[in-house]
């Protein structure tokens, strides 16, 4: 989901300087640098350059899509063979409006002619679906030789445009699994009878492209990825960052800190790693490294930070409403589920750069220099769009793609409260009726009506009221970037379907899984190493989205078979899918952290990795018991002592990797404040016996030798 961060200002050390909050001119990472880190790192980035009318045109065309999006997801009735290969022609059509062929400089306002070709016949390719439908189920396989064509070039436009928004490292995971397919089909049907029978099935059955991810794409996620454009417009992550500053700024190594905590709250609603590193590290990186952080571990933490932002619920990068058709659970159980996990993720980050800063002495941001709280708590109006659509999934009061379009409509009137609270607090009231109250909700038309008038009154604030953030040109602004955003989705999410097909028809995943229990045996913990690997390795350089789409189709089975409960198994491939952002040596997010802090990138990805351990500890703690997720908890005390343990088992091994508490540790220490954390971790209760009293010896001896070197330096 496209969440961008305004970039925002940083501490200078002059005293009669302006407040954090104010200033607008840190520019230790220019603009320009940005956009070329962006574009080195996030495919997504390199775009092409429009210019006069034809930038017009182009944005017209980006926002009639995510126009149309809304109303297929809320109105239409058309059935799924029609509505989703309409959905990924028009992804393909702009996509190619959108995306040039390769990186560097573009000429203005130019396309190749090669590029409007494959741009004309893709889109017809799709279009030539959703309008012979019904011939094409009668015909089933025996098809005229032309629609193998055309089902080749279908296929082939959205790879090329995979390869163009989202980057290599999914295709070669496709290119592998499509392979296999053709291989698998032609032991029995030769060479040009496996191609005729994979482009039948990738591309006019439900079974490759057109499969779950595109399809929950189309109905839900594309309405919260243009909800997040236009969440992005009321300003909520400036308001983020400046509550991060205002909460923990002036405590010890405070840019760090703030690094963690806004990146937590703004990359939760991010589908990419890298563009919530890039963006949000832009400001804090610099920040840390004035404050005395290395630039290793300043790029590491925003790295580390930005990518567990897609592990925070309520909306986990977009990954939990995919889950609600995976797993087969509601949507406020996944977010429930989640909770723990993410709170210990981050937990750990912010444990470790606290130590890291006692133990190098580094300060924080002077207290007249960070806005001030009772100012900021004004602006909570900002979180209210987010809070309604959560209550709204989270009781499934009403679908889950009305929420998103309700969600929007909030959006658009509350970034206009500051301008016009009136105007604001009555659209407010509207909207809570309409949705709260059935009476009120049974007159539609008249609902509706209001509603479009206030709509109008608000995105009309930049003409009739001074200073309003959702002006006319805004509103088709936010609905082009929303558009503009669902197009690596739609080329990620239809090549993840190609990888789940293949896998489907040709039994593979029953191979694999086979292959890994003949490994392990009955031992479960061996099943859950070579699951990670398997996470990492196909999760590297792969969106959020399509990430978990594969390690869905590919990976959770193997646990689901050995035992492991299905929302425990799921919810360990998705953390280290995500975690391969950030696990050298294809660690994009830490990559791009390093290009910002101008650090060595290896070093950089170790540090994330050991700040992000978290992530490789807990999954294992809930595959093997998922109490940590609430799962099988009969009495409030035990979630009281999993909170607890959990907490004090984090804390001991993030003390044992930093090497400090109250004072450096020698080698021995260290070891056993991560063998102590470990045992908290672990689900027993003898082993949270074990694990605190070490914990609590390490940290005691500790206390006394921090003593002993105050007196003795005294």
């Amino acid at each position: 989901m496209a969440f961008m961060k305004k970039r925002k200002a940083g501490v200078e050390e002059a005293p009669e300087v302006k407040p954090v909050h104010e200033r607008g001119e840190f520019d230790v990472v220019s603009q320009e640098e940005v956009d070329e880190i962006m574009k080195n790192y996030d495919p997504e980035s390199n775009v092409r350059v429009w210019k006069g009318w034809q930038e017009y045109v182009v944005k017209g065309i980006l926002a009639v899509f995510s126009i149309y999006t809304i109303y297929v997801t809320l109105f239409a009735t058309m059935q799924d063979l029609v509505r989703m290969p309409t959905f990924v022609g028009l992804g393909v059509l702009m996509g190619y409006l959108v995306y040039p062929a390769k990186k560097g400089r573009q000429k203005i306002n130019h396309i190749p002619w090669f590029d409007w070709i494959i741009m004309i016949l893709g889109t017809f390719a799709y279009f030539y679906i959703a309008f012979t439908i019904k011939s094409l189920l009668v015909k089933g396989i025996n098809l005229e030789w032309y629609e193998y064509v055309i089902g080749a070039i279908g296929v082939l436009s959205l790879a090329e445009l995979c390869r163009r928004s989202v980057g290599i490292p999914i295709l070669c995971v496709a290119g592998f699994f499509v392979g296999y397919a053709i291989y698998f089909f032609s032991q029995k049907q030769g060479f040009v009878g496996a191609l005729k029978t994979m482009i039948f099935r990738l591309f006019y059955t439900s079974t490759g492209i057109f499969t779950t991810p595109i399809d929950v794409c189309s109905k839900y996620i594309a309405v919260f990825i243009i909800f997040g454009a236009f969440l992005e417009r009321t300003g909520i992550s400036d308001f983020f960052i400046q509550m991060a500053n205002s909460l923990a700024g002036s405590a010890s190594g405070g840019p760090a800190k703030v690094a963690v905590i806004s990146s937590a709250l703004c990359g939760m609603v991010s589908g990419s790693s890298v563009g919530n590193t890039v963006t949000t590290g832009s400001v804090t990186i610099p920040m840390m490294k004035k404050t005395g952080y290395r630039p290793e571990f300043a790029g590491a933490v925003e790295a580390a930070a930005s990518t567990g932002g897609q592990i925070m619920p309520p909306v986990m990068g977009a990954a939990a409403f995919l889950m609600i058709d995976y797993v087969g659970v509601p949507y406020s159980s996944i977010i429930v589920r989640a909770i723990l996990p993410a709170v210990l993720y981050f937990l750990g980050i912010f444990i470790a750069v606290h130590l890291e800063a006692k133990r190098t002495g580094l300060l924080g941001i002077p207290k007249d220099q960070l806005p001030v709280f009772k100012q900021l708590i004004k602006k909570v109006y900002l979180l209210l769009p987010l809070v309604v659509l959560v209550v709204m999934v989270s009781t499934n009061l009403r679908t889950m793609a009305f929420s998103a379009a309700m969600a929007i409509l909030f959006a658009v009137v509350v970034a206009n409260m500051e301008s016009n609270r009136i105007v604001g607090i009555i659209g407010c009231v509207a909207l809570l009726a309409y949705i709260f109250l059935p009476s009120f909700a049974s007159l539609p038309a008249i609902v509706l009506t209001v509603l479009v008038v206030i709509g109008l009154l608000a995105t009309a604030g930049g003409t009739l009221f001074k200073g309003a953030k959702m002006n006319p040109g805004v509103f088709i602004e936010a609905m082009a970037n929303g558009g503009k955003s669902c197009i690596s989705i739609i080329a990620a999410c239809g090549i993840a379907g190609c990888v789940a097909g293949c896998i489907a028809m040709t039994g593979l995943a029953s191979q694999i899984i086979s292959f890994i229990i003949r490994i392990a045996g009955s031992h479960l913990i061996v099943a859950l190493f070579f699951t990670m690997l398997c996470c990492i390795v196909l999760g590297m350089g792969v969106p959020t989205t399509a990430n978990y789409c594969i390690m869905a189709s590919t990976c959770a089975p193997i646990l689901i078979k050995m035992g492991v409960p299905t929302i425990a198994a799921h919810f360990f491939v998705f953390y280290f899918g995500i975690v391969a952002d950030i696990t050298p040596p294809v660690a994009l997010a830490a990559y791009a952290g390093s290009a910002i802090a101008k650090s060595d990138p290896m070093k950089t990805g170790v540090n994330a990795t050991r700040l992000a351990i978290a992530a490789f500890i807990v999954p294992y703690v809930f595959a093997m018991d998922p109490t940590m997720m609430f799962v099988g908890v009969e009495h409030w005390y035990q979630v009281a002592l999993i909170c607890l343990t959990s907490v004090i088992g984090i804390y001991g091994v993030a003390s044992g990797l930093a090497g400090f508490t109250y004072t450096d540790m020698p080698w021995y220490m260290r070891i056993a404040a991560i063998a102590g954390g470990l045992l908290l971790l672990a689900p027993s209760t003898w082993t949270d016996i074990a694990g605190l009293a070490i914990v609590a010896a390490v940290i005691a001896f500790q206390y006394l030798m921090s003593r002993k070197k105050k007196a003795a330096a005294a």
